[in-house]
């Protein structure tokens, strides 16, 4: 007659079991296959629960099957058998726990894509849904470990003396974690105070960047440039920070341009009008040219333009930007700006050099005698009647006719 309680037993047992678990698997997997024909997506989705609870299974089948055809007599070596499957069934089942809240979660924020114009709400929620599986997984966590602490032999004199020292401990530890516990709850008042969310358009820390993750304990934003600035929770709860995307993801951005006083600024006005009416980057709320100051020499005009959030409006910026440049280098050279620069202390050591210099002595002028010689030069020479045509007139070799 065939004895179960044999080695051979075992092993016919354990093979039945594993066999057992490979048909469970087999139908469930049927079976989410028949679902997925009518919600696309929902295989892909299972996939690490189905992973993990295969595990599981498998564990608890072979412990299944050693109770029943165990042929070790020894009960020493039996019960450490028995504890370290006891560990590992309850291990895999908080495994399988965390992974089944993040499906749950996972779904749910199915129902709340960013890829749409305004996902302000979908964003509040997705920080909260971040926060929220941490939490929960910390909790899974924490619990597991308490129920493979409490499985140990004298666990409960051993948990007896601790809460005895609890008082001790707790002063110690909060004086210890002080920081890390109040970036801890500095984290879920973010999460659920909605100041900041996940993608939300922010400068902190003098850097402008998205939010890209909230933990318990820091936050992380992608700036422009592809690095990451890694801020504790606390630094959003106790500094100053601009939100770009607090209510709306629609921006107003400016471009300033210091110009020549000849600018006309019914053209510029004109040629913004064109410009963003040939791009889709513009939303069609705001376009605008305001003169916003006249000095220094110039005239500071401000192009005001709208987009729909803050990476289009960067780009609509540079466009505008770029587009006005060339226009004015091209159409309306005469607005370019000009350094006007009059030369007053070369004028002023001018006139005071011609003040103290001595004038120049000339033939005609600068004396009396000069005076009289152009008298004799340019003065009307008188002109005889009565003198013989001919004759010679005193002067300077000049020789007198009568007509």
């Amino acid at each position: 007659m065939f004895e179960w309680k044999s080695w051979l037993g075992l092993i016919i047992a354990v093979v039945i079991a594993l066999i057992a678990v490979v048909i469970a698997v087999g139908v469930v997997s049927l079976v989410v296959r028949g679902i997925s024909r009518h919600r696309p997506g929902v295989y892909e989705t299972l996939a690490p629960v189905r992973q993990r609870l295969r595990v599981l299974m498998a564990l608890f089948a072979v412990w299944i099957a050693l109770a029943a055809t165990n042929p070790i007599a020894d009960e020493g070596i039996l019960d450490i058998i028995n504890y370290i499957f006891r560990v590992s069934v309850i291990a895999a089942a908080g495994w399988v726990l965390v992974s089944v809240m993040n499906l749950l979660l996972g779904r749910a924020l199915v129902r709340y894509p960013l890829d749409v114009p305004d996902n302000r709400v979908a964003r509040r929620v997705r920080t909260q849904v971040q926060v929220l599986r941490r939490v929960l997984t910390a909790v899974i966590t924490i619990v597991t470990v308490g129920a493979i602490l409490m499985t140990l032999p004298g666990a409960q004199a051993v948990g007896a003396s601790v809460l005895a020292s609890a008082g001790v401990v707790s002063v110690v530890a909060g004086i210890a974690a002080q920081s890390a516990l109040g970036n801890v709850f500095a984290g879920m008042q973010l999460a659920f105070s909605d100041a900041i969310r996940v993608d939300d358009v922010v400068i902190a820390d003098g850097e402008w960047g998205r939010i890209e993750e909230i933990t318990l304990t820091y936050v992380v934003v992608s700036i422009w440039d592809q690095r990451r600035l890694v801020l504790p929770s606390t630094y959003f709860t106790t500094t100053p920070f601009q939100n770009w995307t607090r209510n709306a993801t629609e921006l107003l951005g400016e471009v300033n341009f210091d110009l020549d006083w000849r600018v006309s600024i019914d053209q510029m006005r004109t040629q913004l009008k064109k410009i963003v009416a040939e791009t889709e980057l513009w939303d069609g709320r705001t376009a605008n040219i305001q003169v916003v100051d006249t000095t220094g020499g110039f005239v500071r005009v401000r192009v005001l333009i709208s987009a729909a959030d803050s990476g289009a409006q960067w780009d609509l910026r540079t466009h505008v930007r770029e587009e006005m440049v060339d226009w004015l280098q091209s159409k309306n050279p005469a607005a370019l700006p000009r350094q006007r620069v009059l030369m007053v202390e070369n004028e002023a050591r001018a006139r005071t050099k011609a003040s103290t210099e001595p004038q120049d002595r000339g033939l005609f002028s600068g004396s009396a005698e000069a005076d009289a010689r152009r008298q004799e030069f340019t003065g009307a020479i008188p002109v005889d009647e009565n003198v013989p045509e001919g004759t010679p007139v005193e002067g300077p070799d000049l020789t007198l006719k009568k007509d």
